[in-house]
């Protein structure tokens, strides 16, 4: 996996996070965790995860209302949700399907079929996550060698630009704050000023839209989206 792809687990059972949380950092998943209901929702919002797995039955809020939330915003009604129960009559897989979550899993299970079940979700869901490859318009981002081009022409970027890059084009059309970027660049409780995405995000336009030749300038590819943050152009965009 050549990206670090975000996964919030909220489980009320400190020994089933633990063993959850070991066996997804093993599969090099980043994990954070809630304990419960509430803690998820604002977890989610805080650190926008990749992928989220809910336990049923939680305390202050249960794993079904968390997943009817998240299909009720518009800024997580596609986030992809694993539902975990020890209630495995088909009428409570039903009604986790109901209420918007992608794939069901009954208890016991084994950390391995749920591994698979995260990446098969991804596969569906989110493919560029799990692709060396991210391609956006005319612009492509090999992951696996770094290498950048754009309408066939190479394409120079730094550390910290290479980063920004990536996290737009695998997630086209979304918007990121300028706070996200900061957690997801420099790092979550790392103290950089927010004007510094500014400067970096800056340099990253300049190198993406430069001209090639005689050519004219190249379609602005990120947008500022005032008062939230940025955003790479989806595939479906005009430009």
């Amino acid at each position: 996996m050549s990206i670090a792809i975000r996964v919030l687990i909220a489980d009320d059972e400190p020994n089933q996070l633990e063993l959850l949380s070991y066996n997804l950092r093993q599969s090099e998943f980043e994990v954070v965790c809630a304990n419960d209901g509430q803690q998820a929702l604002e977890m989610i919002e805080d650190h926008r995860p990749d992928l989220v797995i809910l336990d049923w039955m939680m305390p202050n809020m249960s794993g079904i209302d968390v997943c009817r939330t998240l299909r009720g915003r518009p800024e997580t009604r596609l986030l992809p949700v694993i539902m975990l129960s020890a209630r495995g009559e088909e009428g409570d897989r039903t009604l986790g399907l109901d209420v918007g979550a992608d794939d069901y899993i009954s208890k016991p299970f084994s950390p391995r079929e749920l591994i698979s079940r995260v990446k098969a979700l991804l596969r569906r869901s989110r493919p560029a996550l799990l692709d060396d490859v991210l391609e956006c318009h005319d612009l492509i981002f090999n992951q696996a060698t770094m290498e950048i081009s754009r309408g066939g022409q190479a394409v120079e970027l730094g550390p910290k630009e290479c980063k920004l890059l990536s996290i737009l084009m695998e997630r086209p059309g979304r918007v990121f704050s300028r706070a996200q970027l900061l957690d997801l660049v420099w790092g979550h409780g790392v103290y950089v000023e927010e004007r510094t995405v500014d400067v970096h995000m800056s340099r990253l336009r300049k190198a993406i839209n430069k001209p090639v030749g005689d050519d004219k300038k190249p379609a602005n590819l990120i947008r500022t989206v005032r008062g939230r943050g940025y955003a790479l152009r989806a595939p479906t965009d005009g430009i």
